[in-house]
């Protein structure tokens, strides 16, 4: 009897631990989108590759994004990228990304979520653009915290919109 208790003590504690996980791996791309979506000078850029291991590979997949964004493997070399985007003048005037049908696999000290990200974006040299990616992100346990381990993104579609945010009055019921 006892050594059952342990037993389902130790699948309780199994269950838990994969729960905690599947928050702390949501927790780190949604600050990973924040980030991106506020880069600018003020960045902090040891905090958006905090959220890397040192290892991590970042690439665009597909066609459209392997063209325009490439790969590249460290930590090193992902925060390099991400900082062209932090320069003055910046590249976003504005950019918000949206993830939903998420799902989010924990096994140990490695997990796999996917996420269809919908992003507008207004740039600061002119125009806006509407783009939509599946993502397809591996997450591990280093040094106690979830990191991301490798990030593909592939376009689903991308195109040109007029500006997101008119001045027009909003049409509401009178």
């Amino acid at each position: 009897m006892k050594e059952q208790k342990t037993t389902e003590l130790g699948h309780l504690l199994e269950r838990i631990d994969a729960l905690e996980s599947e928050q702390a791996v949501r927790v780190c791309i949604n600050r990973y989108m924040d980030l991106c979506d506020h880069l600018s000078p003020a960045t902090s850029l040891d905090e958006l590759g905090d959220l890397f291991t040192e290892d991590a590979i970042w690439e665009g997949k597909g066609a459209r994004y392997s063209k325009s964004f490439g790969g590249y493997q460290s930590r090193h070399a992902i925060v390099s990228m991400l900082a062209k985007y932090t320069v003055e003048p910046t590249h976003f005037a504005l950019n918000v990304h949206y993830l939903s049908s998420e799902v989010i696999q924990v096994h140990g000290d490695e997990a796999k979520g996917s996420w269809n990200m919908i992003q507008v974006s207004t740039f600061s040299a002119g125009g806006s653009h509407l783009n939509s990616a599946r993502l397809s992100v591996a997450f591990r346990r280093d040094e106690g915290r979830w990191r991301i381990s490798h990030f593909e993104t592939e376009n689903r579609f991308s195109r040109p919109v007029s500006n997101w945010n008119d001045t027009a009055a909003l049409p509401v019921p009178k």
